[in-house]
């Protein structure tokens, strides 16, 4: 089955300095961290930002940022799984 990303929902985790979102292979919910290196790096913006830049960032790289996940999650397999910029190159 393909992961799908329906719920747009994201949430900043301090705690682990990310993103969290999610997505769905059929009945089964994948969870996904993307790392604030990487949204800061792409929007070229200095760290540390605010919980709503790094939010932001995310929103404006949804779209490589999924296409990313389902690269790593097909690749690994795994229920939960972290996006590092060495995944983004």
């Amino acid at each position: 089955m393909t992961l799908a990303f329906p719920n747009p929902s994201r949430n900043y985790d301090e705690a682990r300095h990310g993103v969290r979102f999610s997505g769905h292979d059929g009945m089964f919910e994948i969870s996904f961290l993307v790392e604030v290196a990487v949204l800061s790096q792409s929007q070229r913006l200095q760290d540390p930002l605010s919980e709503q830049q790094y939010l932001s960032a995310f929103d404006a790289m949804r779209p490589s940022i999924q296409n990313v996940a389902s690269e790593i999650y097909s690749s690994r397999r795994r229920s939960t799984n972290t996006l590092t910029a060495t995944d983004f190159k």
